[in-house]
């Protein structure tokens, strides 16, 4: 849950398959778009605990807003 970017990286990459070579402004474009859906859900998350009254950000807030950031990155 405590990923940093960098890692979040080198995890997407293990993942593929090892036949798939990238570029480097495919890794590029990888790394921006995970930033890109890590700030969004941030920031969704920042919302739901906001609503919720609370001070800090707690997992439960980014498990109840990580479906609906889902649905709305794929389409």
């Amino acid at each position: 849950m405590h990923m940093k970017a960098s890692n979040l990286k080198y995890t997407i990459k293990a993942k593929a398959k090892s036949n798939i070579n990238m570029r480097p402004t495919s890794e590029a474009m990888t790394e921006l778009l995970t930033l890109l859906f890590l700030s969004s859900l941030a920031e969704e998350a920042k919302t739901k605990a906001f609503e919720e009254k609370s001070a800090t950000i707690r997992a439960q807030h980014v498990r109840a807003v990580s479906k609906k950031v889902l649905k709305k990155a794929r389409g």
